[in-house]
């Protein structure tokens, strides 16, 4: 599971369609949310969209891995997919907050198996210029988000990586680096003491 947090504008989004984009065995974990849909978004592909009454349900139902009220909506990872394509052997990539990375990290089952990256703006001022460039939100709700970052920048040591995007391409190879270290890790080798086995000529 390969975490990706950041501030509002600070770029995690963009990193996170490049990988896609270049990582066959990497998958999105897509969130349920109870934010109304913004232009051009697809409902199961950008986000499950749902009410406030069905996601208070999944809730009770244990059907997320986290979960958190952000500005006014409530979101969540569903457990399901993402239990699938782990068991599938796919990485799986969040674009969540450190608060859900924290549920994570507590997760019993699938904690161990937690990667986590801390997106950084070169700048508040290039952090500010971003949502604005963006253009997604009133002049109130950039405020808010640039409140917000203060604070979720605070936690940046409670995660395995930093990254500062002053470049996207270069925050992209990085994330990469990232993730090819740790699919080499000793203990995410399927198969190898197999292997190694073969080659001492003990079969």
């Amino acid at each position: 599971m390969l975490v990706l947090s950041s501030p509002s504008g600070a770029g995690k989004t963009t990193i996170s369609r490049a990988l896609l984009q270049r990582d066959p065995n990497l998958t999105l974990s897509i969130s349920a949310t109870t934010r109304p849909m913004r232009p051009g978004e697809v409902d199961g592909k950008d986000y499950f969209f749902v009410d406030e009454a069905k996601f208070k349900a999944m809730i009770e139902g244990g059907e997320f891995l986290e979960h958190a009220f952000v500005f006014g909506h409530h979101y969540g990872t569903p457990r399901g997919p993402v239990e699938a394509a782990l068991a599938a052997g796919t990485d799986v990539l969040f674009d969540i907050d450190w608060q859900g990375t924290q549920q994570l990290a507590d997760d019993q089952k699938l904690g161990k198996d937690l990667v986590s990256v801390f997106i950084l703006p070169p700048s508040t001022a290039e952090l500010e210029k971003r949502l604005h460039t963006r253009a997604q939100d009133s002049e109130e709700v950039v405020r808010q988000r640039m409140a917000k970052a203060a604070d979720e920048m605070s936690h940046y040591a409670e995660y395995d990586y930093i990254i500062v995007n002053r470049n996207v391409e270069e925050s992209v190879a990085s994330v990469d680096a990232i993730l090819l270290a740790e699919r080499l890790k000793r203990e995410r080798q399927i198969g190898l003491s197999g292997f190694v086995a073969g080659l001492r000529g003990n079969p």
